[in-house]
């Protein structure tokens, strides 16, 4: 596939992508990888590095655009370059205030098939962006960047006639999302599927979590996967008021994502204060992206444990998030393990219910719309 990968400064989207093609590479396949931000670079070396965006934006529009206008060129005819990456952004939030980073008629000269929005959570975010520029940007400032590069992308999409090829991907637990990433751009026939989930209320159940994981695995490893747990911000917020009740005024965080450290080193410090001040856009950013990680998927898969004292492990969160998929036509599986009997809730909306993991997957499989061995036909 063709596709045009965005997200806001501080995603580390080169390595991200780069390990993407060469896992493809490994396996027998090819994708080309243009960076516009190092390419810009190269175009103009009396730039000094990280200062790029202080250019006047005319300067930077023509250098933009003759970046793009030598990728044009190079992946033409789009049949003979099948799958190709552009990294680049939907818009920049700067000292030049809020501005786009592209040119239509040039995404449209390239012919894209898809369009994927990296995200991932944004106190690892913000620490990137102050460890490599010379930048006054609070929490707030890079949630609202990053639902900008969000619509912006979405709108992008829209507008060059792939409203269905736009995707939310979280960055989240690398080395899991980089094989969903490979599998998007050069296999989007496999199945998409929404692993539903209870979080918060079992963050301090370590036997729960194993078996959640477990489920994760087992989805991922057939599947491509959107998953909710791969951006934890609600985590975050509720250390945040745990450590504000305790009068600290700075949190110290692992870079992780439900639980599993990622490869972005030591622990980062955090203000109790600009976390606090995010707390609606954090809930409000969770609802909106998981809905729309439901709708870019093909079927929901929920996965419900049973509690210390036998009740189902329930939450409001997974219970909207079947309703939702629901409603928009998705196929529901649920894997109910209590012995509790689930509610009409859950049985008039699922498509089919299952007693453990094991029994999804024999099933999935016997449908015949799991993935099978590697990529590329190896």
């Amino acid at each position: 596939m063709r596709t045009i990968v965005t997200g806001q400064i501080g995603m580390h989207k080169k390595p991200y992508l780069d390990a993407v093609a060469d896992l493809a590479g490994r396996r027998g396949g090819h994708i080309e990888t243009f960076h516009i931000g190092n390419l810009m670079y190269a175009e103009a070396p009396d730039i000094r590095a990280g200062r790029i965006l202080d250019l006047p934006l005319s300067r930077l529009n023509a250098l933009r655009r003759a970046v793009f206008k030598d990728i044009i060129a190079q992946t033409a005819p789009a049949s003979e370059h099948p799958n190709v990456i552009i990294n680049t952004h939907a818009t920049f939030r700067w000292r030049h205030g809020l501005f786009s980073a592209f040119d239509f008629d040039q995404i449209q000269l390239f012919e894209p098939d898809m369009f994927i929005c990296l995200v991932d959570n944004v106190e690892t975010v913000h620490h990137r962006l102050h460890a490599e520029h010379d930048i006054d940007a609070t929490l707030k400032d890079c949630m609202v960047w990053r639902e900008e590069e969000i619509l912006a992308t979405e709108l992008l999409a829209q507008a060059v006639g792939r409203p269905h090829g736009f995707y939310i991907l979280s960055r989240g637990r690398q080395r899991e999302t980089i094989e969903t990433c490979l599998r998007l751009i050069t296999r989007p026939d496999i199945p998409k599927v929404y692993p539903s989930f209870p979080m918060s209320h079992v963050m301090d159940m370590p036997e729960i979590l194993a078996k959640i994981d477990q489920f994760r695995a087992g989805l991922a490893e057939h599947f491509i996967t959107f998953d909710p747990g791969d951006v934890d911000e609600k985590l975050l917020l509720e250390r945040a008021i745990a450590a504000s009740q305790q009068g600290q005024d700075w949190v110290e965080v692992e870079p992780h994502t439900f639980g599993a450290r990622t490869d972005d080193g030591p622990c980062i410090r955090v203000s109790v204060r600009e976390v606090l001040d995010i707390a609606g856009d954090i809930d409000g950013q969770i609802y909106m992206r998981d809905f729309k990680l439901i709708d870019q998927s093909d079927m929901i898969c929920s996965y419900i444990p049973e509690l210390p004292g036998g009740m189902p492990a329930l939450s409001s969160g997974v219970e909207r998030e079947l309703q939702h998929a629901f409603e928009h036509t998705k196929e529901v599986y649920i894997v109910w393990t209590p012995a509790k009997t689930p509610s009409p809730f859950i049985t008039e909306t699922a498509t089919k219910i299952f007693s453990s993991v094991e029994e999804a997957m024999g099933y999935f499989q016997k449908k015949g719309v799991m993935a099978q061995g590697d990529l590329f036909g190896n």
